[in-house]
């Protein structure tokens, strides 16, 4: 027990820590989080304090309003502190691929399915609400590389239906901070079977990625590949 509590101890205070940095980061960008957090702790306490008297229990409301007032202020500070990360992220290259990673239970993220040289890319997402196809780049490149993924996939995927996305703050594009409420809101068409083998379809196909041509194993020291290439005999 004795070595247990010290290890305890030193894993909440690195969560504390690690929640003074989140804060510190966020009011960066929010300079009114600390207003808004306060507002939100003191509201729902102050209601429930109120009903409590009104009933008549005002202590066992008071305690209740105490933990609800800590669950709703962290609920504020959690999302907030999510809004001010992607905008800090927005228009650095991959930020729309940290965003689909932490999207949530149900999706499955494929990262740069395609790209072209001047490095504007598609990821791809695949759940209950189909496809989703997420650029990031120029505007007018992107949507070349979004019809020529949307070509590639029909041949394999085409009853599954197919959702594109611009990341971007143009119109008709979608901001990075908004992209993950913009893809919960696609409808659901598609059964848990189904986003597996839909899933199984397109690894079959591949990626950008998977058909690098890498070698399978680490080169020996001081060795250099022959010019011209292997040779057959």
């Amino acid at each position: 027990m004795a070595r247990k509590e010290p290890a305890a101890d030193a894993a909440n205070a690195g969560r504390l820590k690690q929640i003074v940095l989140t804060y510190k980061m966020t009011r960066k960008a929010d300079k009114m989080i600390g207003l808004v957090l306060a507002g939100v702790g003191l509201g729902t306490l102050a209601v429930f304090l109120v009903i409590g008297f009104l009933i008549g229990h005002p202590v066992y409301l008071g305690i209740l309003g105490l933990l609800l007032a800590f669950l709703a202020t962290a609920i504020v500070f959690g999302r907030r502190a999510e809004r001010a990360a992607f905008g800090q992220m927005e228009g650095q290259p991959g930020a729309a691929a940290a965003v689909l990673d932490n999207i949530g239970r149900g999706w499955t993220t494929t990262p740069a399915v395609a790209m072209n040289r001047s490095q504007d890319v598609v990821h791809r997402a695949v759940g209950k609400a189909g496809i989703v196809l997420v650029a990031e780049g120029n505007p007018n490149r992107v949507k070349t590389l979004l019809a020529a993924e949307k070509k590639k996939m029909a041949r394999i995927v085409a009853d599954v239906p197919v959702h594109d996305v611009i990341v971007g703050t143009g119109e008709g594009q979608v901001e990075l901070k908004k992209l993950r409420t913009t893809m919960l809101k696609f409808p659901r068409v598609l059964t848990g079977p189904q986003v597996t083998t839909t899933n199984d379809r397109l690894r079959a196909m591949g990626d950008l990625m998977s058909n690098m041509p890498l070698p399978k194993g680490p080169m020996p020291r001081g060795m250099r590949m022959p010019k011209g290439g292997p040779r057959g005999r």
